[in-house]
């Protein structure tokens, strides 16, 4: 196993990760809970993570292979699982929101805050795939 194949993706998730500290830092909503606590925003980490592993699989054991065609199939999926799936729970969310805000105030206290920006934008899809790939894609370069 080539140790860079498991670098690009970890590497590319840290990156992103700053990216997105850094954009929240700069829109003033700054918070480190944010890295475990949302989902979504620009760039999406799950697209960068999975083509960058996709594209080091590509490189190391060729386009043609096992490898990468069970790579390729599974970045599918966990983007697909980024934009539509959560996209459908983001709506229902919503709707749960709107619910919720209709009761009085202490019947509100027994529901917990409900996160309704849980999907990503194909923006934000397309530039966490071309940053993963251009992680990928220096790191085999040093290797």
């Amino acid at each position: 196993m080539s140790l860079e194949i498991i670098l690009a993706p970890i590497l590319t998730l840290i990156i992103v990760q700053a990216i997105k500290l850094a954009t929240d830092k700069i829109k003033g909503n700054f918070d480190l809970k944010h890295l475990i606590n949302t989902y979504g925003g620009m760039p999406s980490s799950h697209a960068a993570f999975v083509i960058s592993l996709t594209s080091m699989v590509g490189f190391k054991e060729g386009i043609y292979s096992t490898a990468f065609a069970i790579s390729l199939i599974f970045s599918i999926l966990i983007i697909s699982d980024a934009v539509i799936l959560r996209r459908h729970l983001g709506a229902y969310g919503r709707a749960i929101k709107r619910l919720i805000d209709k009761l009085s105030e202490s019947e509100k206290q027994d529901f917990p805050h409900i996160q309704t920006k849980l999907g990503h934008t194909f923006l934000q899809v397309i530039i966490g795939g071309i940053i993963g790939f251009i992680v990928a894609y220096l790191i085999q370069l040093l290797y």
